[in-house]
């Protein structure tokens, strides 16, 4: 059996360290990358129909309004079968104290029975947050093993980090 990382990313102006700057790659894949050099993991990008703002400020305002509403923006593609992984990451940066709300829309569409779901969160001080609750809501039938908390602004040099947590609790 492999692992799947399921996980949402953003480019453009993000938070690092106390300011909004902007960034090519953004943090979660660059973790999601890690995990799948560390164990061979298959990845599975959430990307939304409509973009959320370029702007940082506006985006953080648009992803509150969604978890407030329990919003399930509409997704480019859905995954809708993960019968040939056992273990599933979830990954995506910590908005609002868990994920973005369109991982929550992928993950109602699949069926976790028997899984071990991991959450990743990247983060600027939250740490893990609520995401180990989250998946325990929306990963229904699935255990939740060891999580990972990567600071957002150490993403890219986090390989090390990355690849420890992976291969002990991926592998």
């Amino acid at each position: 059996m492999k692992t799947l990382v399921i996980y949402y990313s953003r480019t453009g102006e993000n938070y690092v360290n106390g300011n909004i700057v902007s960034i090519e790659k953004g943090n979660t894949e660059i973790v999601a990358e890690f995990i799948r050099d560390a164990v061979g993991a298959d990845l599975f990008e959430v990307k939304t129909v409509k973009e959320y703002s370029a702007s940082y400020m506006t985006c953080i305002d648009e992803a509150k309004k969604e978890l407030k509403s329990d919003a399930r923006p509409e997704l480019v593609e859905y995954l809708d079968d993960i019968s040939a992984y056992d273990k599933v990451v979830v990954a995506g940066p910590c908005w609002w104290g868990t994920f973005p709300t369109p991982v929550f829309t992928q993950l109602e569409r699949l069926d976790f029975s028997g899984k071990t779901v991991f959450p990743v969160m990247t983060h600027e001080g939250s740490g893990l947050a609520d995401s180990a609750k989250s998946l325990k809501k929306f990963c229904k039938g699935a255990s939740v093993g060891p999580g990972l908390a990567v600071h957002g602004a150490e993403a890219k040099d986090s390989r090390a980090l990355v690849t420890k947590w992976a291969e002990d609790n991926l592998k």
